[in-house]
């Protein structure tokens, strides 16, 4: 399977430049042999759009994800992307994943809200999603969500081996890309795609990094800071010496001593 990651601007409330940027990426990545494009956090409307959020946010199976999914069907390429979702009278900082059929296959709201932008518009999720894409078990994680190992390694011990993360990482936190997703691939052997923007909005400037690693912690491909289409084939992985493959997932055992006196 081909994967692509989409590092872009943010749309900043543009709805129509926002979709056409999705097709426009979806096509291409089609053209190269892709199966899925994963997109940012919040790319629907744009991610720091505090004021826009509420009155834009959209419901499960509203006008976005029945956009989505036409364009999923028409270009032939499967995506995964961060949306406003509203549900009554909360709202989601959510990510949706449809194959190159237009099917929905999963729906993920965020655990970890980050900062006090997310925190004063969303309300954290309450569980983990898992799926199967072209036979490999799969889950969604947004941004701040893949920082955290217990999240990584309850996915993995749910079965998953991929994992697909759009987000919206700042500036000057590089160290994510660098350091923290590696060390998550390692730990759990599981492929992980996060997909960055880049540039700015509202004064708020992106990182971006957008990587997508193997198992092993190897990088498959990465973005600098501009924008980009990546694309890798998950085959590879298959080529992996397995003695660069960790077993401390397998090997961890916990402490016999009484844990309440730590």
């Amino acid at each position: 399977m081909k994967l692509a990651l989409y590092q872009g601007p943010s749309p900043s409330g543009n709805l129509e430049a926002a979709f056409e940027t999705i097709e426009g990426k979806l096509l291409a990545a089609a053209a190269a042999g892709a199966d899925m494009v994963v997109f940012p956090e919040l790319f629907l409307p744009g991610y720091n759009q505090r004021q826009l959020h509420p009155s834009l946010a959209q419901p499960q199976g509203g006008p976005w994800e029945a956009q989505l999914a036409v364009l999923a069907k028409s270009t032939g390429c499967g995506l995964t992307i961060g949306w406003a979702e509203r549900d009554g009278a909360q709202l989601y900082n959510a990510a949706s994943t449809f194959d190159r059929h237009g099917r929905r296959l999963a729906h993920y709201r965020k655990l970890q809200l980050f900062g006090e932008m997310e925190q004063s518009v969303f309300i954290p999720g309450a569980d983990y999603e898992l799926f199967d894409l072209d036979g490999i078990r799969a889950g969604l994680l947004i941004c701040y969500d893949v920082e955290f190992a217990p999240h990584c390694g309850a996915l993995k011990k749910r079965g998953a081996e991929l994992l697909l993360v759009p987000t919206a990482n700042p500036a000057g936190f590089e160290h994510v890309s660098d350091v923290l997703l590696p060390a998550r691939a390692v730990e759990t052997n599981m492929t992980i795609a996060y997909a960055n923007y880049c540039g700015s909005d509202s004064g708020l400037t992106f990182g971006g990094s957008s990587i997508l690693l193997g198992p092993d912690g190897g990088i498959l491909v990465k973005a600098g800071k501009t924008e980009a289409l990546l694309i890798a084939d998950l085959d590879g992985c298959a080529d992996i010496d397995p003695t660069r493959i960790s077993t401390q997932y397998h090997d961890f055992r916990e402490a016999p001593g009484r844990h309440d006196q730590l």
